[in-house]
């Protein structure tokens, strides 16, 4: 697809007075900035994205080094229902214009990150968000109406609430002696002629450690590839961010003898040689040979130990709390950090919610957050209730919904077990049906208070994690089966019956081959079952 007439550098709205106070402002036009710009626009919310750089997407721009994406980029599904085919897209932005999903950009199932830099510069254009570019936010500060941001300009942007949504902006860098020494992942040059016969350390086992390994394996005469955790698979864990199959090849060189290797353990310190040609001396404490530590030489060394959100802008009195090794704002179910009302968060930074187990931090997942997000923002600020369908609080009507949601709903599909459909049980007339609810704000929203409640879910199997999925040896639930549906290991679809967050009754759908979960006497009848008995179970007067 041909990109859209768009103009570098432009903001596309009147600037407004520094003195005006806006109802947002969006820190970030990354693809979480714009998917909310979206939302506030359609909302009619006054805001701004304020941008870093002269067009959205900086960050793509130049990650991933070897600027493949990891993301699948599915256009041939075979299906028609563009509410399904995002289950296998995980690029496009969520909006009402078939032209505006990423499919129409590549044929690729790694597309190039060039491509998305170019859809989302086409995306901000064809919604003409309002964005102020070469806008850095350098200091923010709060005051009795909300938050000021100051710019590397000295212009104040005043807004009553704030959204981070600038990713995980700056490399983590573990606290080893030495390691200022070493070279960045986000520096480290990706022509693998410069590395001609050297002995290369890679830090990190994650993707941008094994991207860069496999970019290396015809030149490098020795990588070692090295980090205190596990190694994980994602087909393994089914956690996008784990090693995913199309950046290991490395380990093929490594277990079939071809002079590299994994390293388990930690780096002690690091010293360099000097002069320009020094090389490096590593110590190295194995974590599987009895803690022996050993003295290792190198002539490069490569650190790719993931990014962390950049929290230097804030002023003392409104910085949020970080966990997890300070990479990430702690936040509360509905996204807010949990020490600064008013502070909001979407995109990539989310995924303290779910770190290493869902999609918050990734496109496909947190463009279903951020859409969550704008509902809570109007359900909190500007008395907007969460959208819902009214369904008769009878168990075959309810059945019925819950059928035809799981069979092709996306965002059940991506955010697994964080995101799910919740419907309000209401006695003698017509119960509530809310799609895309998280799960663990569903327990604090207004909309469950009082009242009988389930959560409908897309879930794995217990310890689904812990096993070889290709051992055939292993024994798993049958497809289809009712009577082991509790015990099924592959997605299936997960109905909790709560009242004040207090857990009655679960029901598994059982699992099957094709997802699809729509067997009469198989999924339906059971489901209704199900409901029939949490129904009459409930006190008189539990509904509302």
């Amino acid at each position: 697809m041909a990109s859209r007439s768009w103009k570098e550098g432009t903001v596309h709205n009147e600037p407004l007075h520094s003195s005006e106070t806006l109802d947002y402002l969006v820190i970030g036009a990354g693809p979480a900035g714009l998917q909310l710009g979206y939302q506030l626009a359609t909302a009619g919310h006054h805001y701004r994205i304020l941008e870093a750089g002269n067009r959205p997407g900086t960050f793509f721009r130049t990650f991933p080094r070897h600027r493949q994406l990891i993301s699948s980029n599915k256009v041939h599904t075979g299906i028609d229902d563009p509410e399904f085919n995002l289950r296998m897209d995980w690029n496009s932005l969520l909006s009402p214009d078939p032209e505006l999903l990423f499919t129409r950009y590549s044929k690729r199932y790694f597309p190039a990150a060039d491509d998305f830099v170019r859809y989302l510069a086409d995306f901000a254009e064809a919604f003409d968000l309002d964005i102020a570019y070469d806008t850095r936010a350098v200091r923010i500060r709060r005051d009795d109406d909300g938050f000021i941001v100051t710019d590397q300009h000295g212009t104040d942007h005043r807004a009553h609430r704030l959204v981070m949504a600038t990713g995980v902006s700056r490399p983590y860098v573990p606290d080893v002696p030495g390691i200022e020494t070493a070279e960045n992942y986000t520096v480290v040059s990706v022509d693998p002629d410069d590395f001609t016969d050297q002995r290369v350390l890679i830090l990190g086992k994650g993707n941008s450690a094994l991207e860069t390994a496999d970019n290396l394996i015809e030149t490098a005469a020795v990588i070692h590839v090295a980090g205190p955790h596990t190694l994980r698979l994602a087909w393994k864990t089914h956690y996008v961010g784990h090693l995913r199959a199309v950046n290991n090849n490395f380990l093929d060189t490594y277990q079939l003898k071809s002079q590299n290797a994994v390293l388990d353990g930690h780096v002690l310190s690091i010293e360099k040689e000097p002069g320009d040609g020094g090389r490096y001396r590593v110590r190295f404490s194995f974590s599987r040979a009895d803690e022996v530590v050993k003295e290792l030489l190198y002539d490069r060394i490569i650190v790719c130990t993931g990014f962390r959100f950049d929290a230097s802008p804030f002023d003392p009195e409104c910085r949020p709390d970080l966990v997890i090794n300070d990479r990430f704002a702690a936040l509360t179910a509905a996204y807010e950090s949990v020490n600064v009302p008013g502070l909001y968060f979407a995109g990539t930074l989310t995924q303290q919610r779910d770190f290493k187990h869902s999609t918050n931090g990734f496109i496909h997942g947190f463009r279903y957050g951020v859409r969550a997000l704008s509902r809570i923002l109007d359900e909190r600020h500007h008395d907007r209730p969460w959208p819902h369908q009214p369904l008769a609080t009878e168990p075959s009507a309810l059945a019925d919904a819950v059928v035809a949601r799981v069979n092709r709903s996306s965002a059940l599909w991506q955010q697994f077990g964080v995101i799910g459909d919740l419907l309000v049980a209401v006695d003698g007339g017509q119960s509530r049906y809310h799609e895309e609810v998280p799960v663990a704000y569903a327990h604090e929203s207004p909309l469950t208070a009082g009242a009988d409640y389930f959560l409908v879910t897309l879930e794995y199997g217990p310890d689904h994690d812990k096993v070889d999925p290709f051992d055939i040896t292993v024994r798993r639930a049958a497809q289809n089966s009712v009577g082991e549906a509790f015990d099924a290991s592959y997605l299936h679809p997960v109905i909790r019956h709560f009242r004040g967050g207090e857990l009655l009754g679960t029901h598994h759908m059982a699992e099957n081959l094709e997802n699809e979960w729509n067997h009469p006497k198989v999924h339906h009848a059971p489901l209704v079952e199900f409901f029939a008995g949490e129904l009459d179970a409930r006190p008189t007067g539990a509904g509302r």
